[in-house]
């Protein structure tokens, strides 16, 4: 009989505890499970569930105040009995990590070149200089760095977002390590980028043969990737199974509501999202019982005195386990899992009538920012083309959206919008009145119209003032009775779903979820006709984030808003948006009704960022067709001739040199093509030949 194979990494009763004057943070509270060779393990779960803390305790990187019990046994060595010398022989050669935040993780002096070549010399110290600056050079090949010879030499800020965590992902294979742990390697970049990073983590793999542990609250990139999920909740391994387990028969409550609120590109827009009520307990005050039980709608009295054990409900699969008392009735199907979180009630279908009025109008905007050089004598550059000549209007009761990557200007054109000033170049249109033409009485008056929701509500509101202050502000510039303030105060945060009894708390004894309820609140203080949103969901875990985009579509219906949208997650606009404007290095390229773009998109860009959104489903994700860019984002101070978009178009590079000389020379006009719907426009001179998938 065969011995059975001993697991890679095997991690037994792991519990981390921070010493902190007002109680105990109990961080990872006796966590256990196993990685394979080769196996890719997703560990998903919200923010401060403990998935981060318990990868740094087996990369002994946590600070010396932690307190560290139980086991941690990689290829049979206890690494938690390793001193710091010994392990540091382990860390970086055989078990490698991936960052975050890849910036703060590269040290700034040096160059990247130098850094990968530190990580080699380390480990290796035969190695001589020249061999381990020329094997830099081949692993920035190897993860899709442009030009890797010059790019050797350059330094950390001298790289994108994208190309920082490629550089850190090529540190992290230089030894090719057994165990590669990525702590959110996508979280801060664009899904176009997200996309190649995870094509390249996936190429590492196997090039490497490393086991890969993927940390993420992501669930599409987990149901793409992962052979296995662990789901963690406040400490505590939840569920633990295969992905197509985890995905198709989920067992915890937990795990099915987190399944159940997340958007999915394929089906948004037709049902509510299901929004995961509640937030996480304190992990220095942990209640009796599940700790997910005040958030459970099947809690019993049995949940709310003994904690869970995780084990397994079907007796012929023993390796797919979760922690519920109530986890033998959901796998036999007594309690079905769709009804134990509801969906809310469907959509109304509001379809927006035709109408000629516009509460928004923008033309030919233009927004230039000059690039300045010298502390003494300053002499101009170039110039940033941030919005370089987009329109698009605003009809009542509508939502449009407005997307693309970091740096294609969609946040100046929001800022720009709400400045109620002559723009640089073109015109902005509200309520029919030129922005241009207003006086001083008029610009204020016309503020109450037009509010905006930041996406951190935390940087937006004053620490230092009670709820009640925050939103009363913009009541307060208009002059607004003590008395009609408190009225209002108490009837927005009814509105917006929170305790008019939670006036007087401050802004950080509430949850991010809570909190950015609260600036949706501040911003219809003025009872306006548009609210403009800046990506007011990107910060919230899934599980919260259900519930504010489920509060923005009630208060359209029930208020008669007009929502300016901007976001990143294309999930999200399908599930909000009647429109959508693509925007690329500061020009719109596409735009149309929602349903029109994202059922067949038409330009290439917009068919790269459709296909690169992860979907929650492992059946779907795997046999997806994606259209990936190549390289990032040029820089807007770039000087463009012909279409902008053709560095990094996979159409550009299938046409042949006539149709490519026309990209070359020409720069594409927004407009309607044969075969489109009404009022769909792309800027793409070649439409009619591109047959990508999306």
């Amino acid at each position: 009989m065969a011995e059975p194979t001993r697991p890679l990494l095997e991690v037994k009763d792991l519990s981390v505890t921070f010493p902190q004057g007002s109680g105990d943070v109990r961080a990872v509270r006796g966590i256990s499970y196993q990685i394979n060779e080769g196996e890719f393990l997703g560990i998903v779960g919200e923010s401060g569930s403990g998935k981060s803390v318990s990868s740094l305790a087996v990369m002994g990187l946590l600070p010396t105040t932690a307190q560290v019990t139980g086991e941690i046994w990689f290829d049979g060595r206890p690494l938690l009995q390793l001193n710091d010398r010994e392990l540091s022989r382990v860390r970086g050669k055989e078990i490698s990590i991936i960052f975050q935040d890849p910036l703060s993780a590269l040290t700034p002096v040096y160059t990247v070149g130098d850094q990968i070549a530190e990580a080699l010399r380390l480990h290796d110290r035969a190695l001589t200089k020249q061999a381990a600056e020329a094997r830099a050079v081949e692993l920035l090949g190897i993860v899709g760095i442009p030009d890797p010879k010059r790019r050797v030499k350059a330094f950390p800020h001298e790289f994108s977002g994208g190309m920082r965590q490629r550089a850190m992902i090529a540190m992290a294979i230089a030894n090719n390590p057994r165990l590669i742990i990525a702590d959110e390697p996508t979280t801060a970049l664009d899904v176009t980028i997200q996309a190649q990073i995870l094509e390249v983590l996936e190429e590492a793999k196997r090039i490497t043969g490393a086991a890969v542990s993927l940390i993420t609250h992501d669930l599409g990139v987990v149901a793409g990737h992962a052979d296995r999920v662990a789901v963690m909740y406040a400490g505590k391994l939840v569920e633990l199974g295969s992905t197509e387990q985890v995905f198709t028969e989920p067992t915890m409550p937990y795990t099915i509501g987190l399944l159940r609120s997340v958007p999915n590109i394929l089906t948004a827009g037709t049902e509510r999202l299901v929004p995961l009520e509640g937030r996480p307990p304190s992990l220095a005050a942990l209640p009796a019982g599940c700790p997910f039980a005040a958030r459970c709608p099947i809690a019993i009295d049995e949940c709310r005195e003994i904690e869970p054990a995780l084990i397994s409900y079907d007796p012929a699969d023993a390796t797919h386990t979760a922690a519920c008392h109530r986890g033998a009735e959901i796998t036999n199907g007594e309690l079905v899992r769709s009804e134990i979180f509801p969906r809310p009630e469907a959509l109304v279908d509001d379809e927006i009538a035709e109408s000629t009025e516009k509460v928004l109008e923008v033309k030919e905007l233009k927004r230039h920012f000059p690039l300045m050089r010298g502390a003494v004598f300053r002499r101009r550059v170039g110039t940033v083309r941030a919005v370089d000549g987009i329109s698009f209007d605003l009809r009542p009761g509508s939502t449009l959206a407005l997307v693309g990557e970091s740096g294609c200007g969609k946040s100046t054109t929001i800022l720009e919008i709400m400045e109620l000033v002559a723009p640089q170049e073109g015109s902005i249109t509200v309520d029919g009145r030129d922005v241009s033409k207003l006086s001083r009485a008029e610009r204020l008056a016309l503020r109450k119209d037009i509010q905006i929701v930041f996406q951190d509500p935390m940087a937006a509101v004053d620490p230092r003032l009670p709820v009640s202050e925050v939103i009363a502000e913009p009541l307060l510039v208009h002059k607004v009775p003590k008395a009609e303030r408190d009225a209002k105060v108490a009837e927005l945060l009814e509105l917006v779903g929170l305790d008019p009894s939670m006036a007087d708390r401050f802004p950080h004894e509430f949850s991010g979820g809570q909190r950015q309820r609260i600036g949706i609140a501040r911003a219809l203080a003025t009872d306006p006709r548009i609210l403009v949103l800046d990506e007011p969901v990107s910060a919230l875990d899934v599980s919260i984030q259900a519930g504010v985009i489920n509060l923005l579509e009630d208060l359209k219906v029930r208020l008669g808003l007009s929502l300016l949208f901007v976001a990143h997650d294309l999930a999200v606009v399908r599930q909000i948006a009647d429109e959508v404007a693509v925007m690329y290095l500061g020009r719109i390229v596409e735009q149309g009704p929602i349903s029109d773009v994202f059922r067949e998109p038409r330009h290439p860009y917009t068919q790269a960022l459709i296909s690169a959104a992860p979907i929650p489903d492992p059946a779907i994700e795997r046999a997806r067709e994606r259209v990936l860019l190549q390289g990032d984002l040029p820089s807007p101070t770039s000087e463009f001739a012909g279409c902008r978009f053709r560095s990094r178009c996979p159409l550009y590079r299938l046409l042949p040199p006539d149709a490519q000389a026309l990209c070359q020379s020409e720069d594409p006009e927004l407009a309607r093509h044969d075969g489109a719907p009404a009022r769909v426009e792309v800027a793409c001179h070649h439409v009619e030949r591109n047959t990508l998938a999306a």
